[in-house]
């Protein structure tokens, strides 16, 4: 491997570990809306992320595959499907974040790349290897532990697994990039944040400009959403997707510790228990994936 090589794959690996680390750490900026409803939140970092990542396309001079995003309506309804989703999933996070549901919504990043499993072999008819069956049908028993015991459905877990997994299928049929994939998002969703944002402060309930500290965070939010796709983007050129994928697994690791010891959440025995079904499950995923890995480029070449 050439000393150019080494060093690019160093740099994917610095800007995958940014990337999932400031995802990660996600929950310590949200915590920070004390009393600023999730939805209002939600509105503000549509409307920033489009302002943003307006700068960072113009500023990389990448309009091009906007246009062209908005010349295809077939494409456009895609990513317009994609938008709803991804909205509902940062609404479902900035929620739990806010009720104390850090936990949940870990497992439910832990649970994502299982769903996506499991989406390809229903939708794209993918076939699974046995390893890969069996960590599916484990998830389902970890998430029945709690169905049984505790009498409810962890719904924030599922909501979140199902939207980015859901977000993850149908993101692969749309033919943008991250950066302009998201912008082009941003945008359809722009005039909902913008309609929302007016209603709320006709009725008096915004608390955009009720002080500089809430004002300034709800502009930021903007900026802490595209600030890590960006380094994303920076990983995903530069390494093999299977070592971008082990890498994902940062993110909801330091959401489970942030839980756990910043947030001082609960964590019963049952939930304990689902978790270490759900970690297996992962285990043989990553298993399986590694396994299989030089079967597929073998047959490649």
């Amino acid at each position: 491997m050439s000393a150019d090589n080494t060093g690019e794959i160093t740099k994917g690996v610095l800007f995958g570990v940014g990337a999932y680390t400031m995802w990660g750490c996600f929950p310590l900026f949200f915590a920070l809306f004390e009393g600023v409803p999730a939805y209002e939140v939600l509105f503000h970092r549509i409307i920033w992320s489009s302002v943003f990542l307006a700068l960072v396309i113009a500023l990389l001079r990448r309009w091009t595959p906007v246009r062209d995003a908005f010349r295809n309506p077939r494409q456009l309804w895609r990513v317009l499907a994609c938008a709803v989703l991804i909205a509902t999933n940062w609404g479902i996070y900035i929620y739990a974040v806010e009720t104390h549901h850090v936990l949940q919504a870990s497992l439910g990043y832990f649970m994502t790349p299982l769903v996506n499993v499991g989406l390809g072999m229903l939708v794209l008819r993918e076939r699974m290897v046995r390893l890969q069956m069996a960590a599916v049908i484990l998830t389902a028993i970890g998430i029945l532990v709690q169905l049984v015991v505790l009498g409810s459905l962890p719904w924030i877990t599922l909501v979140l697994a199902g939207t980015f997994g859901t977000y993850g299928l149908l993101r692969k049929q749309v033919e943008l990039d991250g950066l302009s994939g998201l912008f082009v998002e941003t945008l359809l969703l722009l005039p909902v944040g913008l309609m929302a944002l007016g209603w709320l402060s006709s009725q008096g309930l915004s608390h955009f400009g009720d002080g500089a500290r809430a004002t300034a965070l709800l502009m930021a939010s903007g900026v802490v959403t595209a600030l890590p796709l960006l380094a994303f983007a920076g990983a995903a050129r530069r390494l093999k997707l299977a070592t971008v994928g082990f890498l994902m697994y940062i993110n909801p690791s330091l959401q489970f510790l942030i839980a756990l010891f910043v947030f001082n959440e609960p964590l019963s025995t049952t939930q304990l228990v689902s978790f270490a079904i759900i970690w297996a499950a992962l285990l043989l995923y990553s298993w399986s994936s590694w396994n299989t890995r030089p079967v597929a480029a073998a047959k490649a070449t």
